[in-house]
């Protein structure tokens, strides 16, 4: 559906929130500029909060995409 290839992926199903959010800014903080990173998150608060808070830090969502009923997909370039 989409030519977007990540440079990493950081799979975050059942991880809950706040700590989705930190453990997808730590991941961002070990690559450079300009690489994007794949993660996936459940639907619910995650989904919700951790594009928008990944957005206020600077960053940008290059995709959104639901997965199947349970799980979402984002590209984040740093």
């Amino acid at each position: 559906m989409n030519d977007i290839k990540p440079d990493d992926t950081l799979n975050l199903q059942g991880v809950s929130c706040p700590i989705n959010y930190v453990r997808t800014k730590l991941k961002l903080e070990t690559m450079q500029t300009g690489q994007i990173l794949e993660v996936i998150l459940d639907d619910g608060e995650p989904i919700k909060n951790v594009p928008l808070s990944l957005k206020q830090d600077g960053h940008s969502i290059l995709l959104q995409e639901k997965i199947n009923e349970r799980f979402w997909k984002i590209f984040v370039k740093k």
